[in-house]
């Protein structure tokens, strides 16, 4: 594999462990597609750092259980949001 893509790896994960962010968070501040991200930790990842994939995958792992509650939890805040701003075009 290219350096720079080793270094992409790692710089990833240790985006993703540390602030126990999302693959698509990870893709924003990176600067690359969800699909790299996540080719990078399922497929990448696992021969450059065994140890640091068990990490990543217990992470993917959780935010796969709870993402239809981060799904849920995004509906109500976009609904709150338009409800007050209907009610500031009403007054």
């Amino acid at each position: 594999m290219d350096n720079s893509i080793d270094e992409r790896v790692y710089q990833a994960a240790k985006i993703f462990l540390d602030h126990f962010s999302t693959v698509r968070e990870v893709a924003k501040k990176m600067g690359c597609s969800k699909s790299t991200i996540h080719k990078d930790f399922t497929e990448r990842l696992p021969e450059l750092n065994f140890e640091l994939y068990k990490k990543v995958k217990d992470l993917l792992d959780y935010n796969k259980k709870v993402r239809h509650i981060r799904g849920g939890e995004a509906t109500r805040r976009r609904y709150i949001q338009q409800h007050i701003t209907k009610k500031r075009k009403d007054m």
